[in-house]
């Protein structure tokens, strides 16, 4: 069986106690490798790794940098058939999926940080005749960077790349049910020359490996995405050390329809919204709301390009729909789909577990849910699978009530040809990011995060750059007494 290693110092190491966990293959609900089980011995290691390349890499030029973070998209680019294959494999996700999206993004990521911080400058304010200030930026020294299971590489090189490019040195933890491609990146990294130390991935349970990152002296930030409940932890524990922590956690977003949309963009996009990755997107759109005067317009149409979605063996080009990422959260899904049945809600499509293609995984037919209260279970707990409900509305502020209804606040999705409209919502609406007659249209210069119990910080364009530097103001005094 393959067995994952550690990337510490720029060697693959195994764990320190020898322990491995079993790393599953959704589709088939088989283990098919072995991921570190590390514990604290492994990440005080890599820590301290980090800590001795700080110094060197912070003071190597920008140019030299960049060189090699392009270098490592360039290769990324380079072995785009492999690593969409195992993120396929690793997540469930749809094989043409990784291809399309998720191996081009994290390849993207490692371009556009490397480039943009050839091109990130301070601030400069002269006191007339007294004064100059000037800003210093300069890297914290080793950061720690928590990424989830849905996104792995996409979200994983989202905050590495950042952080590497302003001159921190990090230590990583991907999420341990789907590590393969972060692993494959740490061979990538090395091959690229970067320095030993520099980026040092650890694997493992979070409680063991992540936790340490909230509370070690030497780790100076911690950027982490994934659940409300972690983010919590993580900031109960970091706040008294005086560590930044950026959190980007949970969503119920929002997909707000009025009658004046164009119906067959809206109808296509909503249906992506909705279930691509099977629904396992912190931006996906799992309330949605429609004018009543469409309402049975597009509960019909909806219904029947969900029933026409496949789902099947994600190596396969025809399958719109993969397997969820592990029986755990198979059967968390499964849960809430009878809880809103209990809660009064009428299956309109899916509501099923299945077994296509002979396989033994965990699928779950995309599922439509009509009749829910916008303040049932259902419809306030992030269920984070192929799971959406449909509800009618007659005005502007009941919709907006609707929509921030929830203690969530990551992102909202708006359709209307109204301009005066769109700019009235989005400025009401309490979510990080809103989109308009568009979804999951990213422009990489753009700060994202979200509101309330979606998360504190942000990241993305020069916000990623103010998170992981130290601002640092001089004040020159050249005239006068």
């Amino acid at each position: 069986m393959k067995k994952i290693s550690n990337y510490i110092n720029g060697e693959f190491q195994a764990p320190q106690a020898r322990k491995y966990l079993d790393l599953y293959n959704p589709a088939k609900g088989e283990v098919y490798a072995a991921v570190p089980d590390s514990e604290e011995a492994d990440m005080e290691h890599a820590i301290a790794a980090a800590k001795a390349a700080f110094p060197a890499w912070s003071k190597t030029s920008k140019e030299e940098r960049h060189r090699i973070m392009m270098a490592i998209s360039e290769r990324i680019e380079a072995n785009l058939d492999a690593l969409a294959l195992a993120e396929s494999i690793d997540s469930g996700k749809p094989l043409w999926l990784a291809k399309a999206v998720d191996i081009p993004r994290a390849a993207s990521n490692f371009r556009f940080f490397a480039t943009a911080a050839m091109q990130f400058s301070s601030e400069s304010h002269e006191m007339k005749g007294q004064a100059i200030n000037y800003t210093l930026r300069h890297p914290l020294g080793v950061v720690g960077c928590i990424s989830p299971w849905n996104l792995p590489l996409y979200l994983f090189t989202w905050k590495i790349a950042p952080a590497l490019a302003v001159g921190n040195t990090v230590v990583a933890k991907p999420s341990e049910v789907t590590p393969m491609t972060a692993f494959l990146l740490s061979k990538i990294c090395q091959e690229a020359g970067l320095p030993a130390g520099v980026l040092n991935i650890v694997h493992g349970l979070g409680h063991k490996t992540g936790a340490v990152l909230s509370t070690h002296p030497d780790v100076k930030a911690v950027s982490f995405t994934g659940s409300t409940k972690i983010g919590r932890e993580i900031a109960k524990v970091a706040a008294p050390l005086f560590k930044k922590v950026s959190l980007e956690m949970g969503g119920k977003n929002p997909n707000i329809i009025f009658a004046d949309c164009n119906f067959e963009k809206m109808l296509d996009t909503t249906l992506r919204s909705s279930f691509a990755n099977q629904g396992q997107i912190c931006l996906c759109g799992s309330r949605v709301f429609v004018e009543a005067s469409i309402y049975e317009k597009f509960r019909a149409a909806f219904v029947e390009k969900t029933k026409q979605l496949r789902v099947g063996n994600p190596l396969e080009d025809s399958s719109r729909v993969g397997a969820v990422v592990s029986k755990a959260h198979y059967e968390k899904i499964l849960s809430y789909i009878e809880i809103a049945k209990s809660e009064g809600g009428t299956i309109l499509a899916g509501g099923n577990a299945v077994q296509p293609d002979g396989l033994n995984g965990w699928f779950i037919e995309p599922t439509i849910i009509e009749g829910l209260s916008n303040d049932c279970r259902a419809n306030q707990d992030e269920i984070f699978g192929p799971v959406v409900s449909i509800m009618p509305f007659q005005s502007e502020e009941e919709v907006l009530g609707y929509a921030n209804g929830s203690k969530y606040g990551l992102s909202a999705t708006l359709w209307t040809e109204n301009l005066s409209r769109a700019h009235r919502m989005a400025t009401e609406i309490e979510s990080g990011i809103v989109w308009v007659n568009t979804w999951l249209l990213r422009d990489l210069r753009t700060p994202f995060g979200g509101m309330k119990d979606s998360g504190v910080g942000r990241e993305g364009g020069l916000e990623a750059f103010r998170f992981f530097t130290e601002a640092k103001n001089v004040c020159i005094h050249y005239g006068g007494r």
